[in-house]
């Protein structure tokens, strides 16, 4: 899972990221208005935790561009001010949540699981995909009832490709979504193809149906 931490106090963006990288997610950085808008009109995130006081603009701004461009990326803010119409303006502009500073990074968390889950599992902390089911708080896999040991690598591909099911992803993006923004500094993206490999065989050694499916010249597809 990949989150944008949008936010000008480094500490704070530092002590976020140590946090939510624990739990798997890969965490991007900006810390002005202007990068913002360069990795939001660049990439895509499953959740940006965004503090609208930059100083350099309006995180305000940024929730009217990913508006604009009908980007379904969940969006925190986080913010100092506390008053009521900066609550409403924030969630009325397409913000997901709203959290004062200062908060517990443990309810943060929380909150960035919450939104994804609900835009991409229908609220579940379960994936039933016939003989397939993951748990997302234990992040588990069982196929048939017998668990499978997957890297953190193919845990995050997996959820992907099933939060993603039945489009085309190309090697780009699964390459984008596995390393951020580092991508781009990569001459290949060889890697992709060998944690799909991995994944695909732990998958169907233990029985689970070829749902994984290359889409040759393109990149890879979820059936289902």
């Amino acid at each position: 899972m990949k989150v944008l931490i949008i936010e000008d106090e480094k500490d704070l963006a530092k002590s976020i990221s140590e946090y939510l990288s624990e739990e798997n997610y890969l965490c991007e950085f900006a810390s002005t208005f202007r990068q913002a808008m360069d990795k939001i009109n660049t990439y895509q995130y499953d959740c940006i935790i965004l503090d609208i006081m930059l100083p350099d603009g309006n995180g305000l701004d940024i929730l009217e561009e990913l508006k604009r461009q009908n980007k379904q990326d969940g969006v925190i803010i986080v913010s100092a001010k506390n008053g009521l119409d900066d609550r409403v303006n924030g969630l009325q502009m397409g913000a997901d949540d709203y959290l004062t500073k200062p908060f517990h990074l443990s309810e943060l968390m929380a909150r960035v699981f919450s939104i994804i889950r609900r835009k991409q599992f229908d609220n579940s902390n379960k994936i039933q995909n016939n003989e397939l089911q993951i748990d997302l708080l234990s992040k588990t896999v069982t196929i048939n009832n017998q668990t499978i040991v997957l890297t953190k690598k193919e845990f995050d591909l997996l959820i992907y490709f099933i939060g993603n099911k039945n489009k085309v992803i190309s090697k780009s993006t699964l390459a984008e979504h596995l390393s951020g923004d580092f991508a781009d500094m990569l001459d290949n993206h060889d890697f992709v193809y060998a944690h799909v490999k991995n994944l695909k065989k732990k998958l169907y050694d233990a029985g689970c149906d070829h749902y994984l499916k290359t889409v040759y010249g393109t990149g890879y597809k979820w059936v289902n």
